[in-house]
């Protein structure tokens, strides 16, 4: 145990505030940090929107910004669920379909939240008769900060833990199925928050407003988005204990981001073709 007196234990609530045990049924929920961190990042969506549009770098106004967002939290939420459903929990899904609607249990799938936002996003446009790559880069400015928000989050909550590790850093996770053996963990959820989130939002932030990428190829921003946000998942889950068995050898977040990387290089040729047929 002399790893237990030198480490920090993860003891964070994921309660900002617990219902009082008086209130019965209620008395085990409260105001989680998860969703807190869902509603921070739907806030700094807006913002950043909101932002572009008074540098006249985005032609939605304050409606036009609650229309767009209302799709945009359908496509996160019904998207992270049933792909966290579909990718992660197979066949349980296929034994109980009910537990999509066991929300109280956790589960988001960070994949299947893009794959939801894509299709709203087509939707949106399709309805409001809007050229979808424009907007789709739009979206990609936004992403970010929802996802740095999110994996804060899952420290707080002390899941998706790492790997074992012996860096001074390390932390004992109560809920590791080794904690009782005093074994310290990378806390890969902070190195999740810092590549997926920070330096994802700084690269998108950085290419939307000093260059012009938006202008003259429309949907390439959406496309290196895909592609940042690929390697940077592809990257933490090296430090990150699985949560589910390989596939082909590696982590499924590692697999199903392959996808996502081929799919932003298919989408940034798309726009070039574009771009090039259009001159």
């Amino acid at each position: 145990m002399e790893i237990l007196s030198s480490t920090w234990v993860h003891n964070l609530s994921p309660f900002l505030w617990k219902f009082p045990e008086s209130w019965g049924d209620w008395g085990p929920g409260g105001i989680r940090w998860y969703g807190l961190s869902y509603l921070a990042g739907f806030v700094a969506a807006y913002y950043l929107l909101y932002l572009a549009y008074i540098k006249k770098r985005s032609p939605y106004d304050k409606e036009h910004i609650l229309n767009l967002m209302t799709f945009q939290i359908l496509g996160v939420l019904l998207g992270g669920r049933i792909g966290f459903a579909l990718l992660y929990r197979t066949e349980e899904l296929f034994q109980d379909p009910l537990m999509l609607f066991y929300v109280w249990q956790g589960g988001m799938a960070s994949h299947g939240g893009f794959i939801g936002v894509i299709l709203v996003t087509f939707w949106y446009t399709r309805k409001s008769h809007q050229s979808f790559w424009p907007v789709a880069d739009l979206i990609a400015t936004i992403v970010p900060p929802g996802l740095l928000f999110g994996r804060v989050a899952n420290f707080i909550n002390g899941e998706l833990w790492g790997k074992a590790t012996t860096v001074p850093w390390g932390v004992l996770f109560p809920k590791a199925p080794d904690f009782a053996q005093g074994i310290a963990r990378h806390p890969s959820q902070l190195y999740a928050a810092f590549l997926e989130g920070f330096l994802v939002f700084v690269f998108i932030q950085f290419r939307f407003w000093k260059s012009n990428v938006c202008q003259t190829s429309p949907g390439r921003l959406g496309g290196e988005f895909l592609i940042a946000y690929a390697i940077a998942r592809i990257l933490g889950e090296f430090f990150r204990e699985p949560d589910a068995s390989l596939i082909m050898g590696i982590s499924r977040g590692q697999f199903y981001s392959i996808f996502l990387l081929l799919g932003g290089f298919f989408v940034i040729f798309i726009a070039e073709k574009r771009r090039s047929l259009s001159s």
